[in-house]
């Protein structure tokens, strides 16, 4: 699976960190969020270092769908429900500056990335769902109108316009702000004090350190872990779908998103949370209503995004935990990591420089309201019922038993495990239970991994890690990590 943006950008690669340096502050992750907060420290003078795991651009960012917008859904109208009007307000005043930051950003240094300005609709067939969010808009100052033609094909009673937002070209935006940064690459961080962190082959110490690695690695302190879960979407690439101005997203139970890029459509839609889709079939699903549509389309790419979700759908920008005073974090951005990772550049830069910023109330970690409960008592009873099965669930299938191309449960040598056949015949087995915090992992048919239905780590089929918390790989090995590691490499298993 691989996105139209990966298909048409190719990001110079950048060493591995050899060595110990200095810089006064790091930044984890070579995504929307950390290119963005390092490029604003730089600007303000910060001497700033990126590590990254992996590849620039190469999570979540490469998956995005790219709408840059204020418009996160029935947005209005549920913060209205959830905080008071004033960090409504706030939190509206702030995801639009983000909006106009990209705009300033791609004017002043000239970025080719295909911008264009489009205004973004919330459609619904619920024409009073439409009128209180239009309400709702007004009471934050929200400029919004009401309009009842919608290029939409999915049917409806109107749609809510907010006018003047944007899209573009993720990877094409990141691979211009990353000409003048200190990156490198293929060097995950094992292990991090108050100042300092390590690599396999060298560390970086730095005055703060700045976690934007999308879902935050240290449990401890913050318990983000308990305060967020994840989901993941799909996403197809469609050419002879026909023109479509404007970006478009539906209410109800299967809101699907639309917008154009050049001659193609990208159809978005049919998601859930991650570890729960132990049936499949939500890529076909998406592809059916493309089918539906737009039938003489034709799909060139697809992909899935996954997404950290806050209780209160408000990102975490800001102090990491009271323990870590100069550790900050940017992270539960929901469906909407453009937006939110430009305020969490503009945020965290900010705090850096020792400068107020009057959006830090809104998006403090350190918060809590009541409204969160429901959600929070809902992940928890998740991650219980997930260690309840890793202990007391016995598998119900015997690997000689699975047909080729599936996963399963099973127990091999007396213990349980996860086993993937292959169309040769061959097996692989990786630990069923999570490296995180222990719960069982569940066998994803259409994309072919282990996910965890408790706070959404991945695991391709060998086992080895695809999206955090987890760390380490989930391999049956009799290895054990170096002292202060906290991941390491195993080696493949296989069955006759």
């Amino acid at each position: 699976m691989e996105s139209i943006w990966r298909k048409t950008c190719e990001i110079e690669s950048r060493p591995q960190l050899s060595g110990d340096i200095k810089a006064q502050a790091l930044v984890i992750g070579a995504g929307m969020a950390g290119i963005l907060t390092a490029y604003y420290l730089e600007q303000a003078g910060v001497k700033t270092i990126v590590l990254e795991s992996g590849k620039i651009g190469g999570g979540q960012t490469q998956n995005t769908t790219a709408k840059i917008t204020a418009q996160h859904g029935l947005v209005c109208s549920r913060l209205l429900k959830k905080v008071s009007r004033e960090k409504a307000r706030t939190y509206m005043e702030a995801s639009q500056k983000a909006v106009d930051a990209y705009k300033e950003i791609i004017e002043r240094e000239q970025i080719a990335c295909d911008f264009q300005q489009a205004g973004s609709y919330i459609y619904s067939q619920k024409e009073e769902e439409l009128t209180k969010e239009l309400e709702a808009a007004s009471q934050l100052g929200v400029p919004a109108n009401y309009v009842t033609k919608v290029e939409s094909p999915v049917p409806c009673a109107g749609a809510v316009k907010f006018k003047g937002q944007g899209q573009f070209h993720p990877l094409k935006f990141l691979k211009a702000l990353c000409g003048s940064l200190e990156i490198y690459e293929n060097s995950q961080v094992l292990g991090a004090e108050d100042h300092k962190v390590w690599t396999a082959h060298g560390s970086v110490e730095a005055d703060k350190i700045i976690f934007a690695s999308h879902y935050p690695f240290y449990n401890f302190p913050g318990f983000y872990f308990a305060r967020m879960h994840q989901e993941r979407s799909y996403v197809l690439a469609l050419e002879n779908a026909g023109k479509l101005e404007g970006m478009y997203l539906g209410t109800g139970q299967e809101p699907y998103s639309f917008r154009g890029y050049g001659k193609y459509i990208l159809l978005g839609g049919c998601g859930c949370r991650t570890g729960e889709n132990q049936m499949g079939g939500n890529i076909e699903n998406l592809r059916q209503a493309a089918r539906d549509f737009f039938p003489e389309s034709r799909e060139v790419a697809c992909w899935a995004a996954q997404d950290c979700m806050t209780a209160d759908r408000i990102p975490f920008i800001g102090s990491y935990g009271k323990a870590k005073p100069d550790w900050l974090v940017a992270t539960g951005f929901g469906k909407w990591g453009m937006t939110g990772s430009m305020v969490s550049a503009m945020l965290l830069k900010d705090l850096v420089c020792g400068i107020k910023n009057p959006y830090q109330p809104v998006f403090t970690p350190a918060r809590f309201s009541s409204v969160e409960l429901p959600q929070m008592f809902l992940d928890t009873g998740k991650a219980v019922k997930g260690l309840s099965r890793q202990i007391f669930q016995r598998p119900s299938e015997k690997a000689e038993d699975l047909a080729c191309g599936r996963g399963g449960i099973v127990k091999t040598e007396g213990k349980k495990a996860g086993v993937y056949k292959n169309q040769e015949g061959e097996l692989s087995i990786v630990k069923v239970k999570c490296t995180h915090m222990g719960c069982q992992m569940e066998w994803n048919p259409d994309e072919k991994t282990w996910d965890c239905p408790c706070h959404g780590s991945r695991f391709d089929r060998e086992g080895n890690v695809i999206d955090g918390p987890a760390q380490k790989a989930a391999v049956f090995s009799d290895k054990t990590p170096p002292k202060g590691s906290m991941s390491m490499n195993f080696e493949k298993q296989k069955t006759p």
